[in-house]
């Protein structure tokens, strides 16, 4: 592991290498601070399950458009350079954030405004993992493309020690410290993050000239765009006085460039076109059937699953009486399930179609969640199971059931992003995952909210997670939208 460690200090630098493993970590850490966060809306703000599980939606939107992030740092360099200038900006607002609302008691305790603040470290957090994510696939093809799985790898078991700690001390810390203790605790990561930044050299971006394109790596050029264009203009002598007007209108343009010494003008030009090529290049890979279609099915996965995810921690902290420590504790089940999860799939199950992976994954997650009402109907009570007990269970076997899903996701995405826009096409992949879970954590909330299902009252939870089991089978019948012959290995 050492040696290991040594030869990605040695290919990418180390203090690289330690601000990737610190970024990640920190990505798992938050569950850290997360737990005290569900805690001070439910205990502090009296906010029922479903006020509370809107606030959480809300504040974990801007995961959902993460594509945005990355096409901005790649066609708008700041003093020249694409990535530790927005990482400094995404780390600060990762920060300040949880300062203020650690120091400021009336923030902390208004749902709007503590809201606004945790949307704020949400889009801080989001746009570090864009970031980091693009400087990883710049440095494994520029420097050593042979670490590059090795470099991905530290960075997930970095993620996953960080989720392990972050769950394991966040319960204990309820217990021994005040709220806005725990929030300026975890800022300490943050601000370790920022400075880390000052170490991290960036090779600057050299300067174009704004007729050359300045795409998504050069993977389309203008001339593809205006191919439709020019055939048009070629139709009716109108339109030819149109494109020689049109050309007299970019000679003068270019005159004005020449004219301007500071060369703002000519660098607002290339940031507009390269944007609007970007979000062109996007959008002409996202369209395609191959592409869209998969990425419908994991969207429709989500959304037609209503997340009743706070309403089950009100039930277990308010009826079953469960301590923040022994939930911190379920969370670690819940990483360990995970990996478990992980490697099964990879031992066993990656050679098999992803239909059937799918299928036989949602089949799972409607029996497990049937956990949840032999739970609330205290079933488990006369077959004498502790509730401990089948939380534990729940949440291990949950977490592994999930990666199932979750891998084909990550492996369909990767397969199908075409050459040159792979970044920020996967990125898209991810926001459209976690724009589908938003959605669904609104429809649950929607759901308890129609039950009456609120604090003190949890007469109608065992109805709504039967809905959630009848709901759990509908993304089935949509897997002709998975390639048939799809694979682990292969996508076609």
């Amino acid at each position: 592991m050492i040696g290991w460690l040594k030869q990605l200090r040695i290919a990418f630098g180390a203090s690289f290498v330690w601000l990737v493993c610190l970024i990640y970590f920190t990505q798992g850490f938050r569950s850290f601070v997360w737990t005290a966060v569900s805690y001070q809306l439910k205990d502090r703000l009296k906010l029922t399950p479903s006020a509370s599980q809107f606030v959480t939606s809300i504040a974990f939107f801007p995961w959902s458009i993460k594509p945005i992030y990355g096409i901005v740092s790649d066609c708008i360099p700041i003093k020249g350079r694409k990535r530790i200038p927005y990482l400094v900006i995404a780390t600060l607002l990762s920060l300040f954030p949880w300062v203020v609302v650690g120091i400021e008691e009336s923030i902390r305790n208004s749902r709007d405004q503590l809201m606004i603040f945790l949307l704020l470290q949400n889009l801080g957090s989001a746009m570090a993992d864009v970031v980091i994510d693009a400087m990883i696939a710049e440095a494994a093809r520029l420097e050593k493309a042979k670490f590059a799985g090795d470099l991905q790898s530290v960075s997930w078991m970095a993620m996953a020690v960080g989720g392990i700690c972050g769950s394991l001390l966040g319960g204990y810390a309820l217990t021994n410290f005040q709220m806005e203790t725990i929030f300026l605790l975890f800022a300490v990561l943050p601000t370790l993050q920022l400075f880390s930044c000052a170490f991290v050299k960036e090779t600057p971006v050299p300067k174009q000239s704004t007729s050359k394109t300045n795409g998504l790596n050069g993977s389309i050029s203008v001339s593809d765009e205006d191919k439709s264009t020019n055939q048009i203009h070629n139709k009716t002598n109108t339109l030819r006085r149109k494109k020689s007007s049109k050309r007299k209108m970019n000679k003068s343009n270019s005159q004005i460039l020449e004219k301007d010494p500071s060369g703002s003008f000519s660098s607002g030009l290339q940031w507009l076109r390269s944007l609007k090529l970007a979000g062109y290049t996007l959008f002409k890979a996202f369209r395609q059937p191959i592409i869209l279609r998969p990425m419908a099915w994991f969207f429709l996965a989500q959304v037609t699953i209503p997340n009743l995810s706070t309403i089950m921690f009100y039930y277990q902290t308010e009826v079953l009486n469960l301590e923040a420590s022994f939930l911190g504790t379920t969370r670690v089940i819940g990483w360990i399930g995970l990996m478990l999860g992980t490697f099964i799939y990879n031992r066993f199950l990656k050679k098999m179609k992803l239909r059937t992976i799918l299928m036989f994954a949602h089949v799972g997650l409607s029996l497990l969640t049937l956990v949840d009402v032999v739970l609330v109907c205290r079933w488990n009570v006369w077959l004498g199971i502790s509730d401990e007990t089948l939380v534990v269970f729940g949440s291990a076997l949950s977490d592994a059931v999930n990666q199932f899903k979750f891998m084909p996701f990550l492996i369909l995405s990767g397969q199908l992003c075409p050459p040159g826009i792979e970044g920020t096409l996967f990125a898209l992949f991810m926001s459209i995952n976690n724009l589908g879970s938003t959605i669904g954590s609104f429809v649950g909330a929607g759901l308890a909210s129609f039950l009456n299902i609120s604090s003190g009252s949890f007469d109608n939870l065992s109805l709504g997670i039967g809905i959630q089991v009848f709901c759990t089978f509908f993304p089935v019948f949509f897997l002709f939208l998975i390639p048939e012959e799809a694979t682990g290995i292969s996508a076609s």
